[in-house]
């Protein structure tokens, strides 16, 4: 199986040293914001978010008069990430301890962890550990007995942030909202994905303003281990059932976990036990089963012993959980078999095959997998994220929305390649009297934090907000526009969707529903630094000819299959490049010729109706079509771009009869 998408990084190691204080780079970032009473922390799997939390938990306990700490995460198997951690032997001045009787992450009854929650509360202890339900159960029964300032000089940390929801039925969205509306608490929230699956944003714009946000890239992370190498993202079609074809792509040899899909879900084959059963059959022959652990001991056709852990069934399940949490040696375990769970949070770090069957529409839950297997560990040097997708049937009365939700999830993990390239930063070309004559127009240069572009015409941010956005929510923008569904059809279609309409329609109408208090200057900043983001991230830089490396190196780009010299490169040339294309293209190298066809066809089989917006932005292009060709566009035309235009020329002369007429009887009407 090909991958979509093959990522290599430099091994640095940086992004595990240690400072003096043992806090590796991105914790030592999260410290440096130590005294933000809202924090927001953004920063892929295994990078450290739990201890940057123990740090500025204890900071905040011992130099910054908090009182207690309390963190929540979304599933028991999460809390072992906070357990007992000794930071004094690494330089820094006091230990993370929680009390065993406010770990409320391990096994028994809600009322009880409720209970024990409140009995905290009145207590001198400083520290306990918990999940989301617990928090919110919890936290109900405080305020209506003792009111939110039970609450006051508090640190509450919530991991998963995405979790919570602007939406007025979320309930843990509610408790965020009601802290900061009081001001006496402080907040940290915590995710590799700063995003949700539906359409709802994690904050209301009013609340997210107060958070101090600190990000820190895939890219930055990946980028500074020591061992692993490569990340491969791919896609592998089946047909039939999905356990005749696992045995395919799923290799005991590897150490993975398997996502078996939904009760549900369309791949599901209405038998959960059967299903894994079926797994645990193809790996091999059970001899016997860990009476502590609960692992299985499985001898494979090649006479090797290997260990699988189930967390599908729940008889034995908390001793699973149990003995997921006592993993050290990479000889400890094998093969997870899993049903939403040992997803987000879950630290496996020996991870290096996540294989996840069914559709993934959610770009959220297809990262939090693929950090599964982005741990860094001796003697991995590869991890590798597998959809088993069903191939589409073009008999199938639900195709269109299987092709769909194909295509988001391709789209979506794509972005995986551009949150995991380095980061960009533009400013504005200065004018030719401004530059010295023996610099080129355009200055390429490169900082600590990556190459630095300059672009006529480009706009720099001219607030704090865009400067904000910019900085920490670039890769979480652009999820949003990968997953817009506009978006994705001109990707697939880029001879009939312009990519000005692209660039200066459709991104800004994401931006807006995103950030629904910008200005519309402050949208077109973002825009602009969308779109050169995504063109630079996605230029392609396997050069052959010898004489063309030496040009680059003089100062040129590839952009769209061609070179640009930076002398000539401007905001609307950027403007004039699809980046989002590159999902169409890495497809078509990608998948079987039949199969793409039946997806094309799926989607150019919907009309797409013409906007006021995309006529705008097409009538340069009539003008200059009609100067080049003597003519216009005509409506007949087998070429799809000459046929829309020609369809955005008769919209544009409707549009003015109607106005005209509109206007002449206005006239009448007055006279």
């Amino acid at each position: 199986m090909q991958d979509f998408v093959r990522v290599n990084y430099a091994r640095s190691g940086e992004s595990q040293a240690s400072n003096k204080m043992g806090m590796r780079a991105m914790q030592a970032r999260v410290f440096q914001n130590r005294h933000s009473q809202y924090l927001l922390v953004k920063a892929p799997p295994a990078s450290g978010k739990s201890r940057a939390l123990m740090f500025i938990g204890l900071d905040k306990l011992e130099n910054q008069g908090i009182r207690k700490v309390i963190v929540a995460v979304p599933e028991r198997s999460i809390g072992s990430s906070f357990k007992n951690t000794n930071l004094t032997e690494h330089g820094f001045f006091r230990d993370w301890q929680v009390e065993d009787e406010w770990n409320l992450c391990k096994a028994g009854g809600a009322k009880g962890k409720v209970q024990s929650f409140l009995s905290f509360m009145e207590s001198d202890d400083e520290i306990l550990v918990c999940t989301h339900s617990t928090l919110r159960f919890a936290f109900e029964e405080i305020i209506a007995t003792k009111g939110i300032g039970a609450f006051d000089d508090c640190l509450l940390a919530i991991d998963e942030f995405h979790h919570v929801s602007a939406d007025a039925t979320s309930k843990l969205g509610e408790l965020v909202r009601l802290l900061i509306q009081a001001d006496n608490a402080h907040l940290v929230a915590m995710t590799g994905s700063y995003f949700r699956g539906d359409a709802t944003p994690v904050l209301r714009p009013e609340d997210e303003e107060k958070f101090n946000r600190v990000s820190y890239t895939y890219y930055e992370q990946l980028n500074g281990y020591k061992h692993l190498k490569t990340l491969g993202i791919g896609y592998h079609f089946y047909r039939g059932r999905y356990i005749d074809a696992i045995n395919e792509i799923l290799d005991p040899d590897k150490k993975t976990i398997v996502h078996i899909p939904h009760v549900g879900g369309a791949a599901a084959l209405g038998d959960k036990y059967f299903e894994t059963d079926s797994i645990i059959d193809h790996l091999g022959k059970i001899l016997s089963q860990d009476p502590l652990t609960g692992f299985y001991s499985v001898q494979t056709k090649d006479g090797v012993v290997i260990k699988v852990a189930d967390l599908v069934t729940e008889d034995g399940r908390e001793q699973v959980i149990e003995g997921l949490r006592t993993i050290e040696k990479r000889e400890d375990l094998d093969v997870i078999i899993a049903l939403g769970m040992a997803k987000e949070g879950f630290d496996w770090i020996w991870c290096e095959h996540a294989l996840t069957i069914g559709y993934k529409g959610s770009l959220t839950e297809v990262i939090q997998i693929i950090g599964r297997t982005t741990r860094d560990a001796p003697g991995k040097e590869h991890a590798q994220f597998t959809n088993l997708i069903a191939e589409p049937d073009a008999t199938q009365d639900r195709v269109t929305d299987a092709v769909n939700n194909m295509l988001k999830a391709i789209a979506a993990s794509l972005l995986m390649e551009q949150v995991l390239a380095p980061n960009f930063k533009f400013k504005t070309h200065k004018g030719d009297d401004e530059i010295d004559g023996s610099k080129p127009d355009v200055d390429v240069s490169t900082t600590g934090d990556g190459p630095e572009i300059a672009i006529k015409g480009f706009k720099e941010p001219s607030s704090d907000k865009v400067k904000q956005i910019i900085e920490s929510d670039i890769a979480d923008l652009t999820a949003a526009i990968f997953q817009n569904e506009d978006v994705l059809r001109a990707a697939m279609n880029p001879d009939e969707i312009a990519p000005e309409v692209v660039n200066q329609v459709f991104i800004p109408k994401v931006i807006e529903q995103k950030y629904k208090d910008l200005t519309e200057e402050e949208i077109e900043e973002i825009r602009q630094h969308v779109v050169a983001n995504a063109v630079f991230t996605n230029t392609n830089d396997e050069i052959d000819d010898e004489e063309a490396k030496a040009k680059k190196d003089l100062g040129f780009v590839r952009l769209a299959e061609k070179f640009i010299n930076l002398d000539d490169l401007d905001i609307d040339l950027i403007d004039s490049i699809n980046p989002f294309q590159l999902a169409y293209e890495v497809m078509s190298k990608s998948v079987d010729a039949a199969v793409l066809s039946r997806i094309h066809q799926t989607i150019t089989a919907k009309k797409i109706a013409m906007s006021k917006e995309e006529a705008e932005v097409l009538y340069p292009r009539i003008k200059k079509f009609h100067a080049e060709h003597g003519r216009e566009p005509d409506l007949a035309s087998q070429n799809p771009m000459e046929k829309r235009m020609a369809e955005a020329l008769a919209w544009i002369r409707e549009a003015k009869r109607k106005k005209k007429a509109a206007e002449m009887a206005a006239g009448l009407n007055n006279a």
